[in-house]
């Protein structure tokens, strides 16, 4: 949900919710900003009666002298310097009213006269009756929060009941919401499920329940057979099938229940998803579909949303999608490279007949599409890359394995006077030594700004060491950036979000098993994502740029940390709002943006 205050002295706050996070923006183009020294934010909770200054990091350097990863400080003495400020601790359904007091004066002598600009948000419920629910885990195993709170431990060396709360912690509801939607499932429904990675008991477990209390269940699992032996001589087990064949065993599920999908072995069956069928005329209801796989790293570690959908015509879509797959279509391991191509070709042909999927962002409706591969051609990428490119505001995008050509072509004529776009990424865009093409960057000249996944290595000051989902042995691969999902101009009144199982990228488009919805002119669901995203990359922001400054000299490095780590004791901040900078142009999203509850 979309929120505005009213001008109090010049200023106005703008605010969009999501279920746990709520973002903030201040515009201060007409107010007295000299000797600011920023905001002591207040937030009322009359659920809990409760009112409260709202935790802050940073110090002023002369009052705090020497903080360390043990020093905890409130914005009632230490301000947040910034004009766009983010609660991440808000919970589902809530009403809150936030105060933000601007200060002036100096550090040690705060003047606090000034009126606080007040703002009343509500957060938008876990569960609801609407056609969209949206669960993302926390995906920040690398935090200062896991740090402190369960001291950079691997959750298996955790007592029982702390190895509990850290893994609640790290789920943060989607564990609970995917469960729940296998619960949802009665006597004479059905299950229809596909998924790659079949690795998480609790699941299989409500599964194998689900068909105890007389749901018709049906389970496609990846189980191409892969395995390797590499040039050290290590065996390397057919990955995902032997863990996923474990699974199934462990839970007891039959094999009547299960369809092994076998063919096309050197692609993925890279879906995430259930489809509910209702009563005994087995009519097509809801879908969960999203980038979560059955791990507990897909749950737990990297970044993940899952996604709810009650759409009978979408649920019918994917259901035939299911049906289609459930024949294990495709070439089989030993078929000549004839059959193979005839074979792929007969199955992309198969699933582009599923339904009418558009080309272009002027082909999707309002609401919701679903889209499946593997399909020929390019259409389906260029259209993503469009709708990012020809945002007319914002756009934003979550990259797990790097960015597409596609995208570099269409964003390397950009200039800082087009629309701001946020790439978040698992690595670093960099050269690679080993490829002959040349190297393409974006950066803040194409209005393009990037952050990817990395952790605080050494205490800084207040900020401890941290960990990542890797070191945990929640993820081997993927540590950080999971998730698959675009935003385009998220906070307008015409919305697009596209979110499912596919990496934007041309094997997950003709090769793969995927599945995605664009869901166009729904700003409940883009609130959402947008304020997760907003989460999960300036989070990683931080640490990105943290992870630069390594790379300068020790004197450089130690300025630049004091700057970054610390308050200032004057209005000097505020010089870093300056037109055309990135801070000015992140304001600028909340106070363009329409739509207010």
């Amino acid at each position: 949900m979309r929120f505005k205050s009213r001008k109090t002295n010049g200023y106005q706050v703008f605010a969009v919710s999501g279920t746990n996070t709520v973002s903030f923006g201040i515009d201060f183009k007409d107010a007295d900003t000299k000797g600011l020294l920023g905001f002591a934010v207040e937030r009322s909770d009359p659920a809990e009666k409760e009112r409260y200054f709202m935790f802050g990091y940073k110090v002023f350097p002369s009052v705090v002298p020497s903080p360390d990863e043990t020093t905890t400080v409130k914005t009632f003495d230490h301000p947040v310097q910034s004009f766009v400020w983010d609660d991440f601790t808000a919970k589902p359904k809530r009403t809150y009213e936030y105060l933000f007091h601007p200060l002036k004066g100096t550090p040690k002598n705060l003047d606090r006269s000034a009126p606080p600009i007040s703002i009343e948000v509500r957060t938008e419920p876990l569960f609801s009756s609407k056609k969209h629910d949206v669960f993302f885990n926390r995906g920040i195993a690398s935090s200062q929060a896991y740090a402190r709170k369960f001291d950079n431990k691997k959750p298996d060396k955790l007592d029982p009941e702390k190895r509990k709360e850290a893994m609640e912690w790290l789920s943060r509801s989607l564990d609970e919401a995917m469960l729940a939607f296998i619960g949802n499932a009665k006597k004479n429904d059905t299950l229809l499920c596909c998924f790659y990675e079949f690795r998480y008991l609790p699941a299989a477990q409500a599964l194998k329940a689900a068909a105890d209390r007389g749901v018709e269940l049906q389970l496609i699992v990846d189980a191409k057979v892969n395995e390797r032996t590499d040039n050290k001589g290590v065996f390397h087990e057919s990955f995902p099938r032997e863990e996923n064949l474990r699974t199934l065993k462990k839970a007891g599920i039959p094999k009547r229940n299960v369809i092994l999908r076998e063919a096309k072995p050197n692609e993925i069956q890279h879906n995430k998803f259930m489809v509910l069928l209702k009563g005994k005329r087995a009519e097509p209801a809801e879908v969960w579909t999203g980038s979560t796989n059955l791990s507990d790293g897909g749950i737990h570690g990297q970044t993940n949303v899952g996604h709810w959908v009650r759409d009978a015509r979408i649920a019918s879509e994917f259901k035939a999608y299911w049906d289609l797959l459930s024949e294990d279509p495709g070439p089989k391991d030993g078929d000549d490279a004839a059959t193979v191509r005839r074979k792929n070709k007969e199955l992309r042909a198969a699933v582009e007949e599923l339904q009418e999927t558009p080309a272009s962002l002027t082909d999707v409706k309002s609401g919701t599409t679903s889209i499946f591969s593997p399909r020929s051609g390019s259409d389906v990428l260029d259209m993503y890359a469009h709708m990012i490119d020809d945002a007319k505001n914002v756009s934003c995008i979550t990259l797990a394995f790097g960015i597409s050509e596609v995208f570099k072509e269409l964003f390397s004529d950009n200039t800082s006077a087009s629309h701001i776009a946020f790439f978040l990424l698992e690595k670093e865009d960099k050269p690679n030594p080993r490829s002959k093409k040349a190297f393409v960057g974006l950066n803040a000249s194409n209005n393009v700004y990037k952050a990817w996944g990395s952790y605080l290595r050494d205490p800084l000051y207040q900020w401890t060491r941290e960990t990542n989902a890797k070191s945990l042995q929640l993820n081997k691969h993927v540590s950080y950036i999971h998730s698959k999902f675009l935003l385009a101009d998220p906070l307008s009144d015409d919305p697009i979000v596209v979110t499912g199982s596919a990496n934007f990228s041309k094997p997950s488009t003709n090769d793969n098993d995927e599945n995605m919805l664009v869901i166009r002119g729904d700003r409940r669901v883009a609130d959402i994502y947008f304020t997760e995203f907003n989460r999960l990359f300036f989070h990683y922001y931080f640490r990105s740029v943290q992870e630069s400054t390594l790379k300068l000299d020790e004197d450089e490095k130690r300025k630049r940390d004091r700057e970054s780590l610390f308050l200032a004791e004057d209005d000097s901040w505020i010089k870093k709002y300056k037109r055309g900078s990135l801070k000015q142009k992140r304001v600028a999203i909340f106070s363009s943006m329409t739509g207010f509850s």
